[in-house]
């Protein structure tokens, strides 16, 4: 009796090729590295840049800085007297102090600075943009002064200089910084109401 004729009484039937039974999980030897699919380190500090510098106070910072170097700029390029020192020692101070708080904020290293760090960087931050729009406003009013006191030399033919133009783009810059920090401030403030812990 060949082997097909022993086959037609019996009850086994071969698995099809196309069977669906799970396949055996694989075994791991001793000392074998188990594969995971985590995210590497610098995939996930780079996501958390992108985050942070599309968020709504990230592009304010950004704003910020680019405003206060052009207030700083302009002032500094022109010829300066009196009253306008505040202004300039407004701008660079609150400027460099918004450079740290972003880049502190960019690289994740609030929990290094003392007493203002950890879980006081978001009230740190309310408190910064607060008080630079405050100090703004008197900038804002010697810039309004110092403008309207040159108006006099904004002629086609006068042929001293006249800082009237750069009295003018300083007090456009010095309108928009306060803007920026006031936002940010309320934008802040906004976060910490809502049980917020974090800048963004």
């Amino acid at each position: 009796m060949d082997d097909q004729e022993a086959g037609k009484g019996s009850d086994f039937k071969p698995a099809p090729s196309w069977s669906t039974e799970p396949l055996p999980a694989p075994i791991l030897r001793r000392g074998q590295p188990f594969i995971t699919t985590k995210m590497p380190p610098q995939l996930q500090e780079s996501t958390k840049y992108r985050v942070f510098l599309k968020s709504i106070i990230g592009v304010a910072r950004i704003l910020q800085i680019l405003l206060g170097a052009g207030l700083w700029a302009t002032i500094a390029a022109n010829k300066y007297n009196g009253p306008i020192h505040f202004v300039l020692v407004v701008t660079v101070l609150f400027w460099l102090l918004t450079m740290a708080v972003f880049f502190i904020t960019l690289l994740g290293k609030q929990d290094l600075v003392p007493l203002v760090g950890g879980d006081h960087w978001l009230t740190t931050n309310v408190v910064h943009d607060l008080v630079a729009a405050l100090l703004y406003l008197p900038a804002i009013g010697i810039m309004v002064y110092k403008t309207e006191r040159n108006t006099y030399c904004n002629v086609e033919h006068y042929k001293h200089p006249c800082p009237y133009k750069a009295y003018l783009a300083a007090l456009t810059f010095s309108c928009f910084c306060a803007a920026t920090y006031l936002f940010s401030a309320i934008y802040s403030s906004c976060r910490k109401c809502r049980g917020e812990r974090t800048v963004f």
